[in-house]
C-alpha cells in the first residue's frame, strides 16, 4: 500500500508559538517569617510595566523639584519652601498609589505546610497561544488579544456607585493613569515656568506674535505664572486624592456584598440597579467627600502643614464638587466610552479649564494680587476659554433642547402617537431652536464676555486685525486657506471612497429625515452602529452615506469619470483609514507650528469648539446634519469607540494641540504631539502588523518591532526638523531615552494612546529640559 503524500499545507503552518518578550504574569510568593501566613502577588506583566513607568515618572518629577531648590533664580518667591511641600504631596500620592496597586493584586492566606525559607521562588506563567493557519506568526490584531486573555474584573477600580458596564471594555482600568497623569502634567507645566526663572531669556512666548500677558500688582508676569502653576499642581493632587478615595471606598463597600451571587453581567453587588438610587447615593457621597476635603484643608492650615497651601478653602470645595460632578456626568452621558483612567484625566482637564475661567471672572485689580491662570493671560487664553469652555457651557445650557431632540428622534412614531410629518416638524422646530440659541449665545453672552476680557475691544474686529498681523499680511490667510483645502479634500475624498463601497445605498433626497440615532442598538458596536435593514441589492446592513452632488451641467460626465477612476483605487481597511488622518496631521500642522505657533494655537481652539458642536449635532440627532455626521464618522471607529459618544477625533486634536496649549518651553517640545501621533504611532501600527514577530506579552498584540519603529521614527523626525533649522539643538541621548520610555508605555498601556501618549511624552520632555 503506497504511502500518502503529505499535504503541502502542513509545511505552510508554523509550528512554533509567537515569541513573547515578557511572561504573562509577574508572580511571587513570600512566606512571612515566624507567622503562619503567606503573601502572594500576581499582576499582568503588561500592567506591571505600565505601573513601573508611571510610578517612576512621578519620582522623576519629584527629583526635578528638588533639583530646582539648589538653583539660583531671578525671583523673590520662596520657591524652595514651595517645592519641599509640593514634593511631599507627590511622595504621598506615590506611596498611596503604590500601596493601592499592591493591595489589589495581593492575597494573604494561611499556609499549613512546614516552614519554608523566607522567600519562595518567583513563579511566572506564559499564556501564549499557538498560531492558527489563518493567523501568521508575524501578524497580530486585537482578536488575538481577546483569544489569549480575558481581563480579571475583580481587580478593577470603580467610581462610587458605578458598574463595569459604564466603562469601555479594556484589559486595564487605568487607575494609575487617572491617579498620576494629572500631577505629572501639572509638575511639567510648573517646571517650564521655574526653568524660565533660572534663565535670563524672559518668557518664551515673546517669539509668538501675540500681545504681552496682562500684569497687575507687584508680581511680574513670570512670577504670577509660576504661582498659578503651583496652584494647578495642588489642584491635580486634590483631584487624585478624591479619585483614590472613591476607588478605595467603592472597593471596600463591594467587599461587604461579596456574597451576592447571580448578578447580571456588568453589575456590582454594592450598587443598586435603580438609577434614582445610584444618583442619590452619588450626590450624598460627593457632598461628604467635599466636606472631608475641606476639613483636611482646614486641619493642614491650622497645623501649618504646607500641603495644598496654594488652594483656598473656597477653591477646595469648588474643585471637589465640580470634579466629582464632571466624573458622574461624563460617565452617564458617554456610556462605555472611557476607562477609569481616561475619564479622570479628561475630567481633571475640564476642572483645570473651569478654574481658569472662574479665576478670570472673579479677578479684581484692587483685591487680587495676580491673575491666577495656568497659561499666560494673553488674548490666546481668552479666546480659548471663550471657544472651549463656551462650547461646553452652551451644551449644558441647551441640554433640555438636546435631550428632547434625541428622545423624539430615537422613539418610534407609534410610541409618540404622532404622524410621521408631525414628528418631522417637531424635529425641525427643535433644530431651529438649537441653532438659534447657539447663535444668540455666541454673539451674546460669550461675545460680550470676550469683549470684557479684551478691555472693551470688539473680539470680531480684533480677530480680523490679528489675522493680518502675521510675518506677512498674507501669511495667516494663506495658512488658513492651506488648512481649508487639505481638510476639504480629505473629507470629500473619504466621502467618495466610502460611497463607492457596495455597502452603501444612494443617499435619498430627504436625508435629513433619516432617524439614525447613536446608541439605540445593541451588539458589537452598540452605540455607534445605526439600525438599518439589509440592502436588497448588496445584502449589507450598513447605513447609507450621502453621495456627492451632481451638477446640473456636466455633472454626469464628471461622475462617470470619477467612478471609472474609483475602480482602480483599492478600498482601505479600518486601520489604514484611521492612520491616514494621523498622516494628515503631519502635513497640516507642522508648517503652522514651525512658522506661526500663536495662530495655530488659536486655530486648534476653534477646531475643538467646532468638534464639540458637531458632536452635539450627531449625538442628539439634530436635524438635518445629525445622521450625515454619524454615518460618516461611523466608518472610522474601532473597538475603542463602542460607546455612545465618539471622542477619537477629540483625542487626536488634543494630542496634537496640547504641546502648544501648555506653552512648551522649546520649539522641539512644541512638535511632540504631531510627531507622536502623526509619525510614531502610525509607523508603530504598520510595522507591528506587517513584520512584528515578538509580542511584548501574551496579553497584548503590541510587538517589540512596532515599539522600535515608534522610537526610531520620532527620533529621526526630530533630527530632520533640526537639520532644517526648525528646532534648536538638543541632547540626542536624553531625547532617545525619554522617547524609548514612551514607546514602552505605548506597548504596555491599554488606554487611548491618542490622548495619553502625547501628554506623557510632552511632560517627560519638558521635565528632561529638552
Amino acid at each position: 500500500m503506497a504511502a500518502r503524500t503529505q499535504s503541502p499545507l502542513v509545511h505552510a503552518i508554523p509550528s512554533t508559538s509567537p515569541t513573547t518578550v515578557l511572561p504573562a504574569h509577574l508572580q511571587f510568593n513570600i512566606h512571612l517569617a515566624f507567622l503562619p501566613w503567606a503573601w502572594s502577588f500576581s499582576m499582568d506583566s503588561k500592567q506591571a510595566g505600565e505601573s513601573i513607568i508611571l510610578l517612576g515618572s512621578i519620582l522623576f518629577a519629584c527629583s526635578k523639584l528638588i533639583e530646582v531648590d539648589s538653583a539660583p533664580m531671578n525671583t523673590l518667591l520662596p520657591i524652595q519652601n514651595y517645592n519641599v511641600w509640593l514634593a511631599t504631596e507627590l511622595h504621598v500620592l506615590f506611596a498611596s498609589s503604590a500601596l493601592y496597586m499592591l493591595w489589589t493584586h495581593s492575597t494573604i492566606r494561611r499556609h499549613e505546610s512546614p516552614p519554608r525559607p523566607f522567600f519562595s521562588t518567583p513563579v511566572s506563567v506564559s499564556l501564549s497561544l499557538p498560531p492558527t493557519p489563518r493567523t501568521p506568526v508575524g501578524r497580530f490584531d486585537i482578536r488575538d488579544q481577546k483569544r489569549s486573555s480575558s481581563p480579571n474584573k475583580s481587580s478593577f477600580a470603580f467610581l462610587w456607585m458605578s458598574v463595569p458596564k459604564n466603562y469601555r471594555d479594556s484589559t486595564d482600568d487605568g487607575a494609575l493613569t487617572g491617579l498620576l497623569f494629572g500631577p505629572l502634567i501639572a509638575v511639567a507645566v510648573l517646571h517650564g515656568a521655574t526653568r524660565q526663572l533660572m534663565s535670563s531669556d524672559g518668557m518664551f512666548t515673546t517669539e509668538w506674535r501675540v500681545e504681552k500677558p496682562t500684569t497687575v500688582g507687584i508680581y511680574s508676569a513670570l512670577d504670577a505664572l509660576t504661582l498659578s502653576r503651583y496652584n494647578v499642581v495642588s489642584v491635580a493632587t486634590l483631584c487624585s486624592s478624591i479619585l483614590l478615595f472613591h476607588i478605595a471606598t467603592s472597593r471596600w463597600l463591594e467587599d461587604r456584598f461579596v456574597k451576592r451571587r447571580n448578578l447580571p453581567e456588568g453589575e456590582r453587588g454594592s450598587v443598586p440597579r435603580r438609577e434614582d438610587l445610584r444618583g442619590s447615593f452619588y450626590i450624598l457621597f460627593s457632598v461628604g467627600t467635599s466636606l472631608l476635603s475641606l476639613t483636611a484643608k482646614f486641619v493642614l492650615r491650622r497645623w501649618d502643614i504646607g500641603i495644598w497651601q496654594h488652594l483656598s478653602l473656597l477653591e477646595v470645595v469648588f474643585i471637589a464638587l465640580f470634579y466629582q460632578f464632571t466624573l458622574y456626568v461624563c460617565l452617564r452621558l458617554a456610556h462605555r466610552v472611557f476607562t477609569l483612567g481616561e475619564l479622570s484625566l479628561v475630567c481633571f482637564g475640564g476642572t483645570a479649564l473651569m478654574m481658569e475661567f472662574l479665576n478670570i471672572n472673579i479677578f479684581w485689580p484692587e483685591s487680587t494680587p495676580f491673575i491666577k491662570t495656568y497659561r499666560q493671560p494673553t488674548p490666546l487664553l481668552i479666546f480659548q476659554l471663550a471657544l472651549v469652555a463656551g462650547a461646553l457651557l452652551s451644551g449644558f445650557i441647551l441640554s433640555p433642547i438636546l435631550v428632547l431632540s434625541r428622545h423624539i428622534a430615537q422613539s418610534p412614531v407609534r410610541r409618540l402617537k404622532l404622524k410621521p410629518e408631525d414628528k418631522l416638524r417637531q424635529r425641525r422646530l427643535l433644530a431651529l431652536a438649537f441653532y438659534g440659541a447657539v447663535f444668540v449665545l455666541v454673539f451674546g453672552p460669550i461675545g460680550m464676555w470676550t469683549r470684557w476680557c479684551l478691555g472693551n475691544r470688539d473680539p470680531w474686529v480684533w480677530i480680523v486685525y490679528w489675522l493680518l498681523d502675521g510675518r506677512r499680511k498674507w501669511s495667516r490667510p494663506m495658512l488658513l486657506l492651506y488648512w481649508a483645502i487639505l481638510g476639504s479634500l480629505s473629507v470629500a475624498g473619504w466621502t467618495r471612497q466610502l460611497a463607492r463601497n457596495k455597502r452603501f445605498r444612494a443617499w435619498s433626497s430627504n436625508n435629513g429625515d433619516s432617524l439614525v440615532v447613536p446608541g439605540v442598538n445593541t451588539g458589537v458596536n452598540a452605540g455607534t452602529q445605526p439600525l438599518q435593514q439589509p440592502d436588497p441589492v448588496t445584502g449589507s446592513g450598513a447605513p447609507p452615506l450621502p453621495s456627492p452632488p451632481i451638477m446640473a451641467s456636466g455633472g454626469s460626465l464628471a461622475t462617470e469619470l470619477l467612478d471609472a477612476a474609483d475602480k482602480r483605487v483599492p478600498t482601505l481597511k479600518l486601520n489604514a483609514r484611521r492612520k491616514s488622518f494621523h498622516a494628515l496631521t503631519v502635513i497640516m500642522f507642522i508648517p503652522g507650528i514651525a512658522f506661526d505657533p500663536a495662530f495655530t494655537h488659536l486655530s486648534f481652539s476653534v477646531a475643538f469648539a467646532l468638534f464639540t458642536f458637531a458632536e452635539y449635532v450627531r449625538y442628539f440627532a439634530i436635524y438635518p446634519f445629525g445622521a450625515m455626521i454619524h454615518l460618516f464618522m461611523n466608518e472610522f471607529l474601532d473597538h475603542r469607540d463602542n460607546g455612545t459618544a465618539i471622542l477619537s477625533h477629540f483625542y487626536l486634536l488634543t494630542g496634537c494641540a496640547g504641546s502648544l496649549w501648555f506653552e512648551a518651553s522649546t520649539k522641539l517640545v512644541c512638535f511632540t504631539g504631531v510627531l507622536v501621533l502623526g509619525i510614531g504611532d502610525a509607523l508603530a501600527s504598520i510595522v507591528g502588523k506587517k513584520i512584528g514577530t515578538h509580542r511584548w506579552s501574551p496579553s497584548t498584540p503590541k510587538t517589540l518591532e512596532g515599539s522600535i519603529a515608534f522610537a526610531v521614527s520620532i527620533i529621526g523626525s526630530a533630527w530632520i526638523l533640526r537639520l532644517f533649522g526648525l528646532v534648536d539643538p538638543f541632547s540626542t541621548k536624553r531625547y532617545t531615552l525619554i522617547v524609548s520610555i514612551g514607546a514602552a508605555l505605548e506597548a504596555f498601556s491599554d488606554q487611548n494612546d491618542n490622548l495619553t501618549l502625547p501628554l506623557y511624552l510632552w511632560s517627560m520632555l519638558s521635565l528632561g529640559d529638552l
